[in-house]
């Protein structure tokens, strides 16, 4: 599987990718830096879009605006600039920050934060109207999240504990129930990060310092193990029109002597299998 470099702005925290059907482009985070890019196949050309406050996750809206999930517990509506403010702060996140988020069938919002000065993160939903409640706490590193082809299940990484979980997930209430360890790397290099899941119903987990993209099936079986000249692998994506593009972020890039000479690019591979579309949120945003 030959690697392509596609971008490279050398991110610190290269992440959040995410392939925007409507436009055929990719967007993808550097979260300290408070940056979101574009990059266009049809042209193989990329561009910085954002740049202000950090954002560690963001979603696609039905009308294709993009949510950005921020510092603090913010939300904010982006289109080409900044759009408007839907949650300024949440209470006890103010030290904290948002660092993946993940939309589900029903357009409900899944976003987790990363621990504070008072304790561990949360993982909260932000409903379709707007409004955003605890879903649970203790989190060490709130990270990748994806659900099963089935839709009855949903997968959600704690990057601290070393483990991918997986609940039973319930469309028309959205809870989760039934946690189980789903996959544990305790006794591996690195720490799982960002994932995606493949329309084989295949887990792609990227490993934070663990220079590789792991593919497991259904039951938690390693299947493939791909190397990156790059320390952090951050998240995939799949992508193109018959999402069959696989877009990888790494991190890092601020120290390519310690984290690879391609630490913080952004790749693209074909691995042989397709991928399937990510849910898009629709969440009221009013007369934003």
């Amino acid at each position: 599987m030959e690697l392509e470099l596609v971008a490279d702005y050398q991110c610190s925290t290269g992440e959040g990718p995410l392939w925007h059907e409507d436009e055929k482009k990719l967007y993808w985070l550097d979260i300290p830096a408070g940056r979101m890019f574009r990059y266009d196949p049809a042209v193989d050309a990329s561009e910085m879009v954002y740049e202000g406050e950090s954002v560690g996750g963001a979603t696609i809206q039905e009308d294709g605006r993009i949510l950005l999930f921020g510092a603090a517990g913010s939300v904010r509506l982006w289109s080409e600039g900044i759009v408007g403010t839907l949650i300024e702060s949440l209470p006890g996140e103010e030290a904290s920050r948002f660092n993946d988020v993940i939309a589900d069938p029903a357009g409900r919002v899944y976003c987790g934060t990363m621990p504070n000065p008072d304790g561990a993160g949360t993982l909260y939903r932000l409903d379709c109207d707007g409004a955003i409640s605890p879903m649970f706490g203790d989190v060490l590193c709130s990270n990748g999240m994806g659900f099963t082809p089935d839709r009855q299940r949903v997968y959600f990484t704690d990057s601290m504990r070393n483990q991918i979980y997986l609940y039973d997930y319930c469309c028309d209430t959205g809870h989760w129930t039934n946690k189980r360890v789903f996959v544990d790397v305790n006794d591996q290099e690195g720490i799982p990060d960002g994932m995606t899941v493949d329309a084989e119903g295949c887990v792609w987990s990227a490993r934070w310092d663990g220079g590789c993209l792991v593919r497991y099936d259904p039951d938690g079986q390693e299947m493939t193990r791909i190397l990156f000249p790059a320390k952090k692998v951050s998240c995939a994506i799949f992508a193109g029109d018959d999402y069959d593009q696989l877009y990888v972020t790494t991190a890092g890039g601020q120290d390519r002597a310690e984290n690879g000479p391609a630490a913080g690019a952004l790749f693209r591979l074909d691995v042989g299998v397709k991928g399937v579309a990510e849910f898009r949120s629709r969440v009221d945003v009013g007369a934003l």
